[in-house]
C-alpha cells in the first residue's frame, strides 16, 4: 500500500490556524473602534461590531484554506458582492487596508513572510474596492 502525500500547508495553517485569525479581526476592529486615524471607516459600519468580530476571522480563514464554513453559510458571496453597495472611496479603502495591516503586524503571525504575503493581497483586495 502506497502512502498518500501529505497536503501542502496551507496559509491557514502556517499561520495559526483560527486562534491567529481570531486575534488578528479582534485587533483591527480595536483599532477600527479606538484609533480615530479610522473614524469614516467607522462610520459606515453598524453600532454593534460583535457580528463582524464573528465572521471577519471565519472569513479570513477560509480564505486562507482553512475551514470554509463562512463561504458555505454564505454561498455565492464574496467580499466585492458583500460591500458593492457601500460608498468605499480611496480614503476608507485605505483606512482599511491600512488597520488590517497594523492588525496582522501587531498579532505577528509566523512565518513572517506568509503573513507580509497576506498583508498585501488584503491591501490590494480593499484598494480595488474604492470607487
Amino acid at each position: 500500500m502506497t502512502k498518500q502525500p501529505e497536503a501542502p500547508a496551507t496559509p491557514h495553517d502556517l499561520l495559526g490556524g483560527a486562534p491567529a485569525f481570531e486575534a488578528i479581526a479582534n485587533r483591527f476592529y480595536d483599532l477600527m473602534e479606538q484609533d480615530p486615524a479610522y473614524a469614516q471607516l467607522r462610520a459606515m459600519h453598524a453600532e454593534d461590531l460583535a457580528p463582524m468580530r464573528r465572521s471577519l476571522p471565519r472569513f479570513l480563514a477560509g480564505w486562507a484554506g482553512g475551514p470554509r464554513d463562512w463561504f458555505e453559510a454564505n454561498p455565492g458571496k464574496c467580499m466585492m458582492s458583500l460591500h458593492r453597495d457601500f460608498p468605499i472611496d480611496r480614503t476608507t479603502a485605505d483606512q482599511w487596508a491600512e488597520a488590517m495591516a497594523r492588525a496582522i503586524a501587531e498579532v505577528s503571525p509566523q512565518p513572517e513572510n506568509v503573513a507580509n504575503a497576506m498583508t498585501d493581497v488584503l491591501t490590494r483586495m480593499a484598494r480595488s474596492m474604492a470607487r
